[in-house]
């Protein structure tokens, strides 16, 4: 029986050639009815390295918001982007991902070598790429780039609920559960919604 891939796994164990500067990237959001789709870019430092890193869904909210911190902290370097309702309306949800993907990546402050991005799709980019499915539970820099992505994404959807109480944005993160849905019908969309989605659409 063959072993499950370990997080430990370097880009070179997984066919990456050579020694180099490799960025981890994930996102968060693509399946939310509202607010922004987010994406993280994250370069490790092997000197630093950090514990209990893992896909961001399979950790705990507390143990999430702790890596987010110290991921920020001992990077060598990160970044967060993000494409925005509007972009997600006009491009669609796909697009709008490579988009805030290619903005992290090309906001980090070192070159990489090598771009690993979560999945089996990437964004055009002039450095080098290979996807990898299932890569936040395999790699170590971009389960990194899972955690801040959803952490960001979170937090966002924490002001979203300040601004647009009524649906309840801090518990469903935007996501279509039942709650979310009933609000919709009874309220209508708020300009936060992505009114390409179905669901934001029919109730609208």
């Amino acid at each position: 029986m063959r072993s499950k891939p370990s997080l430990r796994k370097l880009p070179h164990e997984l066919g990456a050639a050579g020694p180099g500067l490799y960025a981890g990237v994930d996102e968060a959001g693509r399946g939310p009815l509202a607010g922004p789709v987010v994406a993280a870019a994250v370069m490790l430092d092997e000197r630093a390295p950090i514990r209990g890193l893992n896909d961001s869904k399979k950790l705990s909210p507390r143990e999430r918001e702790r890596l987010f911190e110290e991921i920020l902290a001992k990077a060598l370097c990160c970044r967060i982007a993000s494409a925005s309702v509007e972009e997600i309306d006009r491009l669609n949800i796909l697009q709008a991902t490579l988009l805030a993907m290619r903005r992290a990546v090309e906001g980090l402050r070192l070159r990489p070598h090598l771009v690993l991005v979560d999945g089996n799709r990437a964004p055009q980019l002039h450095v080098p790429v290979r996807t990898i499915v299932q890569g936040d539970a395999r790699v170590q820099c971009i389960a990194a780039a899972s955690i801040l992505a959803k952490v960001h994404r979170d937090r966002l959807c924490a002001g979203l609920h300040e601004r647009h109480p009524l649906y309840g944005f801090d518990a469903h993160k935007g996501y279509p559960t039942p709650a979310h849905l009933a609000a919709l019908r009874e309220h209508g969309p708020c300009p936060e919604h992505r009114r390409s989605f179905a669901p934001v659409r029919d109730a609208g």
